[in-house]
């Protein structure tokens, strides 16, 4: 499969690039950086050589004065090798070190030395939309996800049953970071449920069984490795009781279909809806990071349960966006984005939905989810690809 431009910026300095195993760092820096050193710490050989003489760094960069860019990937299976780097770069001698993880988890619980702020921290994402396309199309990354893995697999469906047993074997079982696996697998089966909703660490610790320290502890885990992220309530100028649980969701819709059980019981437009707010989830968590100018993703949820499932807050603007897994609005559909725009007049209120019309109605921008996925690109305010009679 050919290379596919991403909005990954390089920020002109040495940087620490996280992301999940599959986003494509490893294929994005090497499209970038073609003339890199490259140090591949997944490869046992390499890793062993340089855990066991890590100045084994400076003799390869001194061998090869002319190269200025060097590239470690994986750098948590090796974090002892940090110090070697910061004195490196202390040494200012014009070296751009480009440091790829799919886990901070190590590095953090070692204390390593993170550079002293010499390299600044990065992340990838899944796919967005925009960078796809003509090739994105809104079933299937419902259905199995965004990771460019999957884009790139021949049996996409096989890969997505077993990417998050490799993640169990490979990164939570070697690394040591749980002791039991058994109570891992459910978890991971019962935080399915979870993904879109308020967190609840209790009602997960009576489902699973284990106790609420537990839980905790597998929720951090799940953080370090990358694989879900939380997005707190939105409570600036806050006039009402709001709730202060933040919602929980899964780094990708592909994920998400891979660990929800399903049964006789379970309704799909369910599964699908709780996948279709995740898709929009992680394509704004995608927006927020790769935009230049600061902003926050948060949701909105007063006491007395009337909530907007986004609100984007920054230089670019201010949105309240509520996400609908059908075709066509109700009035009923609006009252929370209503509610949100009563106190919050300053804001700008979207429902996204499965139709294909594109209207406004009681000053609310009903946009179809497709056309507002494809069209949401870094730096660029979310309303501007709105014609414009519709512009607010």
């Amino acid at each position: 499969m050919h290379f596919i431009p991403r909005f990954f910026k390089d920020p002109g300095q040495s940087f620490f690039l996280f992301g999940p195993r599959g986003t494509g760092k490893s294929t994005l820096i090497k499209a970038l950086y073609k003339d890199a050193i490259w140090i591949d710490l997944l490869k046992p050989d390499v890793l062993r050589s340089y855990l066991a003489y890590p100045e084994r760094l400076g003799n390869l960069i001194e061998g090869q004065p002319s190269i200025k860019t060097i590239v470690i990937d994986e750098i948590q299976k090796a974090p002892q090798l940090l110090t070697m780097i910061h004195h490196l770069i202390e040494k200012k001698i014009g070296l751009k070190f480009i440091l790829t993880g799919s886990s901070a988890r190590k590095i953090k619980r070692m204390d390593a030395d993170l550079l002293g702020g010499r390299a600044i921290k990065r992340e990838l994402y899944p796919f967005m939309a925009a960078e796809l396309g003509d090739q994105f199309d809104l079933k299937r990354a419902l259905n199995r996800g965004l990771l460019p893995l999957l884009t790139a697999s021949p049996n996409p469906e096989d890969t997505l049953t077993t990417y998050s047993a490799l993640y169990i074997h490979e990164e939570v079982q070697t690394e040591g970071f749980i002791r039991n696996l058994g109570d891992f697998s459910r978890f991971l089966e019962a935080i399915s449920f979870s993904h879109g909703a308020i967190l609840n660490t209790a009602n997960i610790a009576r489902e699973c069984e284990i106790k609420r320290k537990t839980v905790e502890n597998y929720l951090n885990v799940l953080e370090d490795l990358l694989l879900c992220f939380k997005v707190p309530v939105f409570s600036k100028r806050a006039t009402r009781m709001l709730s202060v649980h933040p919602k929980f969701y899964l780094f990708d819709a592909g994920l998400y279909q891979g660990l929800r059980p399903r049964g006789i019981l379970d309704k799909p437009e369910e599964i699908e809806g709780a996948a279709l707010e995740g898709l929009v989830a992680q394509h704004l968590r995608a927006w927020v990071q790769y935009t230049s100018q600061k902003h926050s993703l948060n949701f909105w949820r007063t006491r007395s349960g009337s909530e907007v499932d986004f609100v984007v807050y920054g230089t670019l603007g201010f949105w309240g966006i509520e996400v609908k897994n059908t075709t066509k609005i109700r009035p009923e559909d609006l009252k929370s984005l209503e509610s949100f725009l009563e106190e919050y007049p300053e804001a700008t209120g979207f429902l996204l939905y499965r139709g294909s019309e594109l209207f406004k109605r009681n000053n609310i921008l009903c946009v179809p989810v497709d056309m507002f996925l494809r069209n949401l690109v870094p730096d660029i305010g979310l309303w501007e690809h709105i014609p414009t009679p519709l512009k607010p």
